[in-house]
């Protein structure tokens, strides 16, 4: 049977596409916390997300120095990409371009829009967190069909 893993071009494509993340980041106390998140990436870049100063989130990163993250397909012929790696920053104050361009990614600019006016307090409250991925998990299960 053919590799059903994904070349390095393949797999920064499919994470740089729009999907909702799973991020998850050890917890000293429990399991692993494992929720989802919105995200950017480019291909060869960092990896971003932005979340609430004052999140559990935020505080476990903080801690761990480090996640990982998980997106996939949700129809078959399946396809996922996991990455991990070190946070390499945390800017304390989301630059309001970046939050716009988040929101149009995930809600388009109509929604996005609603949403920004409707969230404009966290524009205080939010910090950006990015992260190199280093270690990559991936798998197309479409590969060895020659889709």
């Amino acid at each position: 049977m053919a590799s059903t893993a994904m070349t390095r071009q393949e797999r920064e494509a499919f994470l740089a596409d729009v999907h909702i993340g799973i991020i998850s980041v050890h917890d000293q106390d429990r399991p692993p916390l494992a929720v989802p998140i919105w995200y950017s990436y480019e291909p060869g870049g960092l990896l971003t997300i932005i979340t609430g100063r004052d999140s559990r989130k935020a505080a476990l990163i903080e801690q761990a120095k480090a996640f990982s993250l998980c997106v996939q397909t949700e129809t078959g012929l399946y396809k996922y990409v996991s990455v991990s790696g070190p946070v390499i920053q945390v800017e304390p104050r989301v630059d309001p371009k970046e939050r716009k361009a988040m929101a149009y990614r995930y809600l388009g600019q109509k929604t996005g829009d609603s949403y920004l006016a409707g969230t404009a307090e966290r524009d205080e409250e939010d910090v950006a967190i990015r992260m190199r991925p280093e270690r990559w998990l991936t798998v197309d299960y479409a590969k060895p069909y020659g889709r």
